[in-house]
């Protein structure tokens, strides 16, 4: 397989490559950039996000790191053993992943944190590819619609026909197996749409089914 990565210069969306120039006189000693998937490539578990946040992954440059989804994510990644050490918001906080992989539908910052849908499309290859080289893999979580719309979109089946719901598993081969959360946005959880009990109740069972 290929390991399709987008270039750190990556021009194939033109909106998001000028909003990242934008970030960058804004921000100048963040990341700016792609941001790259970050975990093992043998793992069995694959968590799909929907893209780097601005104040978040956009500056660290590792998924989920320097926001507010990092906090619930990480630390219930920790209590049930798909990651080790403490989350502090920072890419050289020590944290390690164990069994698990971590990626967004779409890898660079998107304006109000709302991609395309030609985004989405221009950014599948890289997910696809993801999954494709990941031999050991059995479950992909996926964090809100977008993510399992674009997951669906790789295994060519319809989202019209499996449409999202949290807490549900979709077989999506002989082999994989989706899970749907809500996203561990902050609004999401200050709204109580997705609650740290939900969260860990669907973590600790895909820990059970990989266990």
């Amino acid at each position: 397989m290929i390991n399709l990565t987008p270039d750190i210069n990556c021009s194939i969306c033109p909106r998001l490559k000028n909003f990242r120039e934008e970030n960058k006189e804004k921000f100048p000693t963040g990341w700016n950039a792609p941001v790259p998937t970050w975990g093992n490539i043998d793992s069995e578990l694959l968590i799909v996000g929907l893209a780097p946040g601005l104040k978040g992954a956009n500056l660290t440059g590792r998924p989920f790191t320097g926001d507010y989804a990092g906090i619930l994510l990480y630390n219930t990644l920790i209590k049930y053993k798909f990651a080790s050490g403490t989350y502090q918001a920072d890419p050289n906080d020590g944290l390690t992943l164990i069994n698990c992989k971590i990626l967004n539908a779409v890898r660079c910052v998107p304006p109000q944190n709302k991609p395309t849908t030609q985004e989405e499309k221009n950014c599948r290859p890289y997910l696809k590819s993801a999954i494709e080289n990941m031999m050991n893999l059995k479950i992909i979580l996926a964090l809100g619609v977008i993510a399992h719309n674009n997951i669906l979109s790789c295994f060519n089946i319809s989202n019209s026909k499996v449409k999202f719901k949290h807490g549900q598993y979709i077989q999506l081969n002989e082999k994989i197996s989706l899970v749907d959360s809500y996203h561990v946005s902050k609004y999401n959880t200050s709204t109580r749409l997705l609650t740290t009990e939900m969260f860990e109740n669907l973590i600790e069972s895909i820990h059970v089914k990989l266990d």
